[in-house]
């Protein structure tokens, strides 16, 4: 094929890739209501005369802030603006809460209009979008068990420490497939003890070993990875992470070194996830099951559904194959798909509509 014919489909196919990107970004998605303080929330900085000196609103670095860091994609903005109503609509200080989002930064033109759709439904929202080189860690993906597990983006969670200011202390992780049925900022205060750098629920009861294959538990050198450490699994779709000391650890070094292991050699199946138990499980602050009740969209060939968990709940986590918007979209939801949809904001869904 002559190189000019290769270079005009290549761009055809960009513009093609762009367009439906922008069309699904596009969506109609109603202006949430204002949420306020309580009475007894500390006080909230005046953005119109207060700044940094990056010229940036002083909340956004505020150390009685509750930080929240989610990623920002095409794919998952329905989820993650049912994610942030929830977070604010169930928050006693909801002017007090700075999200930090990241997005893809080889898409510049769908995160503008990203970021236009969430000021459209949040225009109260403290707010700042952060680019992620998402190139610079494609090299280091290594294919996993289901495609969504293989995006760039999926692996930002573990360069928060990079792409966050220095101000910003300690963020609460969260996914775009969950809501929040109580108060953030309990949460957030998760205390995190002399040495741990993140917190997070622990399941002591799954079987960790199935997490990496063969090969791994079978080389000395690498399954005594674990040795000293009581090793539970635990969901990375939430944590509490306090990133000073994920600076001082450069424990991002220490994520990808595993990532380039696996790349010489198989040692897990499931992408973004195995690293984090590599570096962290055993050595994390517990979290209480009720702010993950994860698994909701079943496992991650089928999708199939699932019931809570025993135990009180405060947040909600379709994590699995299965969403919640597009199970309702083809009129074959879930019975607990019934608990995100009031936090939908999409235009035309109108059975399970917020009322604003």
């Amino acid at each position: 094929m002559p190189k000019s014919l290769l270079f005009t489909v290549v761009v055809t196919f960009a513009a093609i890739v762009n367009a439906a990107a922008a069309t699904q970004v596009a969506l109609q998605f109603k202006e949430s209501p204002q949420f306020y303080n309580s009475p007894d929330c500390p006080f909230v900085i005046d953005k119109d005369h207060e700044s940094n000196s990056d010229g940036e609103p002083n909340i956004l670095c505020w150390d009685r802030a509750v930080h929240v860091a989610m990623t920002l994609d095409t794919t998952y903005i329905r989820g993650t603006m049912a994610a942030i109503l929830s977070v604010l609509q169930h928050s006693s200080c909801p002017q007090n809460i700075a999200f930090h989002f990241i997005a893809s930064a080889s898409a510049t033109a769908t995160t503008s209009i990203l970021r236009a759709t969430i000021s459209s439904s949040f225009p109260y929202m403290n707010f700042q979008v952060f680019p992620f080189n998402d190139s610079s860690v494609s090299r280091l993906i290594s294919t996993s068990i289901r495609s969504a597990l293989d995006c760039p983006l999926n692996y930002a969670r573990s360069y928060l420490g990079n792409l966050l200011p220095s101000c910003v202390h300690r963020v609460v992780y969260l996914d775009s497939d969950l809501v929040l049925v109580d108060d953030i900022a309990k949460l957030a205060h998760t205390q995190l003890g002399d040495n741990s750098v993140l917190a997070a629920p622990e399941y002591c009861n799954a079987n960790f070993t199935s997490y990496f294959t063969p090969p791994f538990w079978s080389n000395p050198s690498l399954s005594l990875t674990f040795a000293n450490r009581k090793a539970c699994y635990f969901n990375t779709g939430v944590m509490v992470i306090d990133l000073d000391r994920w600076r001082e650890g450069d424990y991002t070094t220490k994520i990808e070194e595993w990532m380039e292991l696996q790349k010489r050699m198989r040692i897990y199946e499931l992408g973004s996830l195995p690293p984090f138990l590599l570096v962290f499980a055993g050595n994390i602050a517990p979290v209480d099951h009720r702010w993950n009740q994860h698994g909701l969209g079943g496992d991650n060939y089928r999708g199939l559904c699932r019931d809570l968990h025993r135990g009180p709940v405060s947040l909600l986590h379709w994590s699995g194959k299965g969403k919640p918007w597009d199970r309702l979209d083809t009129d074959r939801p879930c019975p607990l798909d019934a608990l995100w949809a009031p936090y939908d904001l999409l235009q035309w869904q109108t059975p399970f509509a917020l009322d604003s």
